[in-house]
């Protein structure tokens, strides 16, 4: 395939994928669901916890940044806290007690009820990404994944509360929408608590 049917592929993959995310009612319904949890957590003096690995750890700095900064407009900034970030706690953790439980444990030190916990893993599976779901339920903090629609994805859907799933099972289209969905959340907690 010459490099321009590359690039325009992709493009129309992109589309498509966002197109069905737009058009399902469903899909529309978690996010929806998702800016109310977060948006009941701050107001209740929570805040959101997000991790995942490799491009979802990026996307879980990035929505991070989306509250603790802004979005649309200045603000007072919102409490969120990417568990991805920290390299002497994630390594720390993993020599001590195995990667599986690098975001848990961080959970578990700064996590309290109330709290949102938003993991992210593409294919659902993600063993570290489930056991801080795992723990996130034993201690009272609210459940949302982010994932696709790959066969995987079963294992997080009764972990979560609530549960954003991409319409696809092409880790790039995944993240895409993920990162399209996350922005329109972030939108709605910040007018709602702001009023703008």
């Amino acid at each position: 395939m010459p490099d321009d049917e590359i690039i325009a592929n992709h493009f129309r993959r992109s589309l498509d994928v966002l197109a069905r995310a737009a058009a399902e009612p469903e899909f529309g319904a978690a996010v929806l669901a998702i800016a109310q949890a977060v948006e009941k957590s701050l107001r209740a003096g929570g805040k959101v916890m997000l991790a995942g690995n490799g491009g979802s750890a990026a996307d879980a700095q990035h929505i991070a940044g989306e509250f603790l900064s802004r979005l649309r407009f200045d603000r007072h900034p919102l409490p969120a806290i990417a568990l991805t970030t920290d390299s002497s706690v994630l390594t720390a953790v993993g020599n001590d007690y195995g990667y599986e439980q690098v975001f848990e444990r961080q959970l578990r030190g700064l996590g309290r009820r109330g709290d949102v916990f938003i993991g992210i893993s593409t294919s659902g599976k993600s063993p570290n990404v489930l056991a801080t779901l795992r723990a996130a339920r034993e201690l009272g903090i609210a459940t949302v994944g982010f994932t696709g629609n790959s066969p995987g994805a079963a294992a997080m859907l009764p972990l979560c509360e609530l549960v954003l799933a991409a319409p696809s099972d092409d880790t790039p289209l995944i993240q895409q929408v993920h990162i399209t969905a996350a922005h329109a959340i972030c939108e709605i907690v910040e007018r709602n608590l702001f009023k703008k």
